[in-house]
């Protein structure tokens, strides 16, 4: 590794093994900063901050007393952040007429407020007199932007918040702080998009919507994370960057044509 971010000090608050955070605090670590992970399971929190030695913090996003929490014991750690990422999320499937009002409730509490007051205090620690700025993350969807049957939720919070990120970067541009926003396409390996996406009849329906010809591999969101993290983007602000292999300019497949699939194959 080249040690791209020597120096600097990450939060990433949604890591789980195996998740999207996972993988980008991982790469974080091999490229040479300091990580701390923030996430609901105590334990699973635990483990992963253990192998990969970064510092681990039980928070929940929801909760506001635990983000107090989570920034003061950074803060009394590090003396601030240089780089926060939220990776936080839930693939919510229910029909648009069926979605109950605690499922709404639910979902706006982890995909909008709590990203909204996580970055709220990222900023306010980014931009204390001589904190020098920082890059601000969010982990959004190409579902922000193209259509997915029964995700109405899930997709206006994404959506919403990306725009959120733009009025971050527009307000705190002159204080050195980027905001931007990553939209991965479907995963193939982590475990909110993957499971469906490891069946042949299923990857090969949605990898004919994708110009690239395949579904993503995490990898390949972390890459695009640490590219925002490093000074290589210093002049991107503001922005949502597709990491979808171009699907954004097709379209999801309809459940109607994946349940379609398995009738033919039986």
């Amino acid at each position: 590794m080249s040690g791209r971010l020597a120096g600097r000090r990450a939060l990433i608050i949604g890591a789980a093994p195996g998740n999207l955070g996972d993988v980008i605090a991982r790469l974080y670590r091999a490229e040479g900063a300091q990580v701390a992970i923030a996430g609901r399971r105590e334990e699973a929190t635990a483990g992963l901050a253990s192998d990969i030695h970064a510092l681990g913090i039980a928070a929940d996003i929801t909760v506001e007393a635990d983000l107090d929490r989570l920034f003061r014991q950074v803060d009394e750690a590090w003396g601030g952040i240089d780089i926060a990422v939220n990776a936080s999320g839930w693939g919510l499937l229910v029909p648009f007429l069926q979605c109950s009002r605690d499922e709404i409730d639910r979902m706006c509490a982890l995909q909008f407020a709590g990203p909204f007051q996580f970055f709220q205090r990222a900023v306010a620690m980014m931009s204390r007199a001589g904190a020098g700025g920082g890059s601000l993350i969010q982990i959004s969807s190409v579902t922000a932007q193209i259509m997915m049957d029964d995700h109405a939720a899930y997709m206006g919070t994404k959506a919403g918040f990306d725009h959120v990120m733009r009025c971050i970067a527009h307000e705190f541009g002159p204080a050195g702080i980027r905001a931007n926003s990553l939209a991965p396409g479907g995963i193939a390996d982590t475990p909110m998009s993957g499971g469906g996406l490891n069946l042949p009849q299923v990857a090969a329906l949605y990898a004919r919507e994708i110009p690239l010809g395949r579904p993503g591999v995490a990898a390949e969101v972390a890459d695009a994370a640490l590219w925002l993290a490093s000074d290589e983007s210093r002049f991107v602000t503001g922005q949502t960057i597709h990491v979808s292999g171009g699907q954004t300019l097709r379209r999801n497949p309809r459940f109607a044509e994946v349940a379609a699939l398995f009738a033919e194959t039986g």
